[in-house]
């Protein structure tokens, strides 16, 4: 049997992050994972270039029960004290649209990077753990971990597994049973930054529309993002409709805007004053794409010279596409969903340590904990600084 000062089960940005930082204060670490290699999520993210981080990240891009939660944290370890890393291991990187900030090369830098900074621990890829046993608080070493790779006792435990968000990449549940086991609540978990679904009776009005994107403004509850919507074969997707879905639960309704920041009924009035003889679809499709032009010119049952289309129709017309309202049928679920909404609920953690505070020694980071960032860059935000945040007291 092998004794650690620290384990970490879950090798992803968090784990990594936990991992260099307990490293660097002189504990002895043992990184334990299922998958073959480490830095699965990460690999893939952002199209292989990895969206690091994001030059706006702060507390009010976060999803929570509990929203002051994760602002310790993510004061004491910014998106600039990331960016210093990554600069100090002279990654070139550069940013796009909302301060995402991607590398040049590919997302590998920031696991070699990671890893470097982790120099020295024990990794094992491949460790199925099957049993966790926590013990007297006499003992130093409170956990004992039953696993394939053999038995290792340790002083702390750091739950950084994840949530069950994109389950090809392996990920699932694990941190979810490990708190019910020892009786830490759970917030319901839910897809999030996930392309929505139409119900059944507006498939007909817009099939044909697969492909089709422009700017919009989509809005649930008190809510709304503007960002690039896309039409697909189920639904709704595209960046706007991913930053609203974490916020929409089955069942709401979402209003989008087609074109925001404008009145669509007094542009069609003014031009019906001025281009009497134009048809009501030309001058749709001066504003939207033409295929959508069309198709809502015909669901609004406004087609026709804009001599001949009374006001009360180009009203509904104006409606239909400054405030389309629609009920999804559903999301896509957790199959194609960038992250998990829910999770370890952070009543039972410290904001400062992520330590739960009825059993010493047992920690949980990252997208295991409820706390959800936006698109762009957020989340693995989240995980370095709940990473670091634990990995300083570990």
């Amino acid at each position: 049997m092998q004794e650690f000062d620290v384990i970490i089960i879950g090798a992803g940005a968090a784990g990594l992050m936990c991992a260099g930082q307990a490293h660097g204060r002189g504990r002895q670490v043992l990184l334990l994972d299922h998958a073959a290699k480490v830095g699965q999520k990460i690999r893939i993210s952002g199209g292989g270039r990895a969206n690091f981080t994001n030059l706006h990240a702060s507390p009010s891009d976060y999803l929570s029960a509990n929203p002051r939660f994760c602002v310790s944290a993510l004061k004491r370890y910014t998106q600039h004290d990331f960016i210093a890393l990554v600069e100090k291991h002279n990654i070139a990187y550069h940013e796009r649209d909302h301060g995402q900030l991607f590398c040049d090369g590919s997302a590998q830098q920031i696991i070699d990077m990671l890893m470097a900074e982790a120099d020295g621990i024990q990794v094992r890829t491949g460790a199925k753990v099957n049993r966790i046993a926590r013990h007297d608080a006499g003992d130093r070493f409170r956990f004992t971990l039953e696993t394939d790779h053999g038995l290792f006792r340790t002083e702390a435990l750091v739950i950084a597994t994840g949530a069950p968000s994109i389950p090809k990449m392996g990920s699932s549940g694990f941190a979810y049973d490990i708190a019910r086991q020892f009786g830490l609540p759970i917030i319901e978990p839910r897809p999030g930054l996930v392309p929505l679904v139409y119900a059944a009776d507006t498939f007909g009005k817009l099939d044909g529309l697969a492909g089709v994107s422009l700017e919009a403004k989509v809005k649930v509850g008190k809510t709304s993002f503007t960002e690039a919507l896309l039409f697909t074969h189920r639904g709704l997707s595209g960046p706007v409709i991913l930053q609203i879905s974490s916020y929409w639960h089955l069942g709401d309704g979402i209003t989008i805007d087609l074109l925001p920041g404008k009145d669509l009924f007094q542009y069609l009035k003014d031009a019906k004053a001025s281009q009497a003889k134009k048809d009501v679809r030309t001058v749709l499709a001066t504003l939207l794409p033409k295929r959508l032009a069309q198709r809502l010119a015909e669901w609004a049952d406004c087609d026709g010279r804009l001599a001949e289309i009374t006001d009360k129709a180009l009203r509904r017309l104006a409606e239909q596409i400054n405030a389309w309202r629609i009920i999804p049928s559903g999301s896509e679920g957790m199959r194609t969903a960038e992250v998990t909404v829910g999770g370890v609920d952070t009543k039972a953690l410290s904001s400062k340590t992520m330590e739960v505070t009825s059993i010493p020694g047992l920690y949980f980071i990252g997208e295991a904990v409820d706390v959800t960032g936006h698109l762009g860059g957020f989340n693995f935000q989240w995980a370095w600084a709940s990473g670091h945040a634990c990995g300083q007291v570990v």
